[in-house]
């Protein structure tokens, strides 16, 4: 039962990235602000021209969302990658001892 080591010096790329789980709900956050702001922005009778229905506030604002959101979503992705990219750029190498242990069980 003896162990027999494998030892090898490689090199690595380490290198920051974003979390784009982050970006992409920050930028669903943003959308769901904008629409509220626009809800009541753009206050009044919330009355359609074109159909003449009377629509509440809340379904002005669900409205709003419909587009405000996968804008957001779509905003907080593309900066997401914009920073990764430039955050490629200053990867840097670094020298890695890599060791890989096997023990061989003869009994």
């Amino acid at each position: 039962m003896s162990p027999s080591d494998d030892r090898r010096i490689e090199t690595a790329q380490v290198r920051r990235s974003p979390r784009y789980t982050v970006f992409l709900l920050a930028g669903a956050f943003v959308g769901i602000l904008a629409a509220l702001v626009l809800t009541f922005a753009f206050g009044g009778d919330n009355e359609s021209a074109s159909t003449g229905v009377s629509y509440s506030t809340t379904q002005v604002f669900g409205f709003i969302c419909l587009f405000a959101i996968p804008i957001g979503v779509a905003v907080g992705g593309v900066v997401a990658l914009v920073l990764d990219r430039s955050l490629a750029r200053r990867a840097h190498e670094v020298r890695v001892e890599r060791e890989v242990i096997t023990i061989d069980d003869a009994e």
